[in-house]
C-alpha cells in the first residue's frame, strides 16, 4: 500500500484539495502532517467533536499558528529576511499606534476560550442582531445592482474584481461607519492579512504585511477616538460603548476585530460567490434549475458552502492527552479540523462529491460549530443570496473565458483569484 502524502500548504492542494481529503477519510482519518507535526482530522463526526469541545481543544492555536505564518512567504521561498528588512520591521513595530504589550494582552474573539470568549462574544453580538442584519438587505441590493449597472453592455468581465469584491468590502466599510472612499484600502488590508498569515511561497513579505497592519491600526484607532467624542449609529460606536455593566472593546481589540471582519466577513463572501459560480457553470442543469426558480437561491448558497466552502480548515490545540479515531494526540499538539473534508463526508452527506442544490445541507460546517460558530454567518448568507439573485436575474448565460482557475494564494481561504466570464444578458 502506498504511503499517504498530504500537504495542505502546497499548490496541488490549493488547486483541488478534495481527492486528498477523500484519501484521508478512507485511510487515515487522523493524520500527522509531516511538514508541521499537526494532526489533520478529516471525518465529519471527528471534526464536529473537536469544534464542540473547547475544553479539550483550545482556540489559542488560531492565534499562534496564524502569527507563525507571518514569515511563511520568506521562509518557503528561500529568500529569508535580510538585516535591513529586520531593521525595517523593528521600526514599523515602533511606529504602531498601540504598544506590542497591549497587542499581546488584548482579547481575540477567534482565538479565545471560555471564560474569556463568552463576554466578548456577547459584546460584539450587539452589532449583529437579526434585526440589524435584516435592515441591511435594501442597501446590499442597491450595492449589487450598482455594480451590475456598471457592467451594462459588457459581454465579458471579471466576476471577482468587478462584482464579488466590491460588494462585501462596501458593506463592511459602511457597517463599521468608515468613509466609502476607504473601501479600496480595506480590500488591500484584507488581502495583506490573508496572504501574510496564510499564504504559500507567493505570500507577501513580512515588511509588506506589517506595513498594512500599521496602516489599518492607525486608521481604526483614529476612528475609535473620533467615535468616543462623537458616537454614531455604526458598528465601531457599538463596540466601544459600555453597556449593561460591561466595558466596550479597547482600541486594539477594535483593530483586531476589524481585521477579523475583513478576513472572515469580506473574504468569505467574495470567495463564496466565486466558488458558487464555478460550481454552477460546471453543473449547467443546476444553474438552469435555479434560474427557473429563484426561490432555490438560499438552498444554492448552502450547497455552495458545503460543496466548496471559502474556509478549508481551522486550528486547535489539545489541552490534554486525547484520542480520536484510535489515534493518541498528546497535550499541546496542534490539530487541523478539516472543514472542507467534513463537508464532503459521504457518511454525513450521501454522494457528497455531487453538487446538488436540492440536497439537505443541514449541519454543514462551513461556518464552524459550537461557541465559535461564525459571528457573521447571517450577513454572509444575506450578501450571497442578494448577490446571486441580482446576478442570475441579470444574465441568462455564463461561460468561463479561461479553462484554468487561479486560486488565491492561501492555504486556509479558498476561492478564485480571478474569474473572467463571458455572459449573455
Amino acid at each position: 500500500m502506498t504511503a499517504i502524502h498530504f500537504d495542505p500548504f502546497g499548490e496541488q492542494h490549493r488547486n483541488d484539495p478534495y481527492p486528498a481529503y477523500a484519501e484521508l477519510r478512507r485511510r487515515a482519518p487522523v493524520f500527522r502532517v509531516e511538514k508541521t507535526g499537526a494532526y489533520a482530522v478529516s471525518r465529519y463526526a471527528d471534526v464536529a467533536f473537536v469544534l464542540r469541545h473547547p475544553e479539550l481543544f483550545s482556540s489559542i492555536a488560531m492565534q499562534t499558528t496564524m502569527t507563525s505564518g507571518f514569515t511563511t512567504g520568506a521562509s518557503t521561498s528561500g529568500m529569508g529576511i535580510s538585516g535591513a528588512e529586520a531593521a525595517r520591521l523593528v521600526e514599523l513595530l515602533k511606529s504602531l499606534p498601540i504598544s506590542i504589550s497591549d497587542l499581546l494582552r488584548s482579547r481575540s474573539l477567534i482565538a479565545s476560550d471560555p471564560p474569556v470568549h463568552g463576554p466578548m462574544r456577547n459584546l460584539v453580538n450587539r452589532g449583529f442582531t437579526p434585526r440589524r442584519i435584516a435592515e441591511l438587505e435594501t442597501r446590499i441590493r442597491a450595492i449589487a445592482r450598482a455594480s451590475l449597472d456598471a457592467l451594462e453592455g459588457k459581454s465579458e468581465f471579471d466576476l471577482v474584481t468587478e462584482f464579488s469584491v466590491p460588494l462585501p468590502v462596501t458593506v463592511i466599510a459602511e457597517l463599521l461607519g468608515v468613509e466609502p472612499e476607504r473601501s479600496t484600502d480595506f480590500k488591500r488590508w484584507s488581502d495583506c492579512a490573508v496572504a501574510g498569515a496564510t499564504g504559500g511561497a507567493g505570500a507577501l513579505r513580512p515588511e509588506t504585511v506589517l506595513q498594512g497592519f500599521a496602516e489599518l491600526s492607525t486608521y481604526i484607532t483614529g476612528v475609535v477616538e473620533e467615535r468616543r467624542r462623537r458616537p454614531q449609529e455604526d458598528l465601531i460606536s457599538t463596540l466601544i460603548r459600555a453597556e449593561d455593566g460591561e466595558a466596550g472593546l479597547t482600541p486594539i481589540e477594535v483593530v483586531m476585530f476589524t481585521l477579523l471582519l475583513l478576513v472572515a466577513g469580506n473574504e468569505t463572501t467574495t470567495n463564496l460567490l466565486g466558488n458558487a459560480l464555478l460550481a454552477l457553470m460546471a453543473h449547467p442543469d443546476q444553474l438552469a434549475g435555479v434560474q427557473r426558480d429563484t426561490s432555490r437561491i438560499p438552498a444554492l448558497v448552502e450547497e455552495a458552502l458545503r460543496y466548496d466552502g471559502p474556509i478549508q480548515f481551522l486550528f486547535r490545540q489539545a489541552t490534554q492527552d486525547v484520542e480520536i479515531a484510535g489515534v493518541k494526540i498528546p497535550a499541546g499538539a496542534t490539530l487541523m479540523p478539516l472543514i472542507g473534508s467534513a463537508n464532503r463526508d459521504d457518511d454525513q452527506f450521501p454522494e457528497a462529491d455531487r453538487f446538488d442544490v436540492s440536497r439537505n445541507t443541514q449541519g454543514h460546517l462551513a461556518f464552524g460549530l459550537g461557541i465559535h460558530f461564525c459571528l457573521g454567518a447571517s450577513l454572509a448568507r444575506l450578501e450571497a443570496r442578494v448577490a446571486l439573485e441580482e446576478l442570475l436575474g441579470r444574465f441568462a448565460r455564463f461561460e468561463r473565458r479561461e479553462p484554468h482557475v487561479e486560486y488565491i494564494d492561501s492555504y486556509l481561504v479558498r476561492g478564485p483569484k480571478h474569474l473572467p466570464l463571458r455572459v449573455e444578458a
